[in-house]
């Protein structure tokens, strides 16, 4: 089975270069079958990746930033491949 896991963060005003340092900074440990990052307006970041496992496996995630550099907790989501 595959499953996604996606972890969205909202910068700091200003702040979504120093944010998306951050991310690529913080590797996600373990070996994710893919890993993407993209960024949107209003300085977000989202970071998705995909891994060979049981849906509620413990698998590795991003922490949460500093409350310095994002504007609200991070929204994570897990997703399980159907197709």
């Amino acid at each position: 089975m595959t499953v996604a896991l996606m972890w969205e963060a909202r910068a700091v005003a200003g702040r979504g270069e120093d944010l998306l340092a951050w991310v690529r900074e913080h590797k996600i440990p373990g070996n994710p079958v893919r890993q993407e990052i993209l960024r949107a307006p209003q300085d977000r970041v989202l970071v998705i990746t995909w891994w060979d496992a049981p849906y509620d496996a413990e698998l590795p995630e991003l922490p949460e930033p500093g409350e310095e550099l994002v504007s609200r907790a991070v929204h994570r989501w897990r997703f399980e491949s159907v197709g």
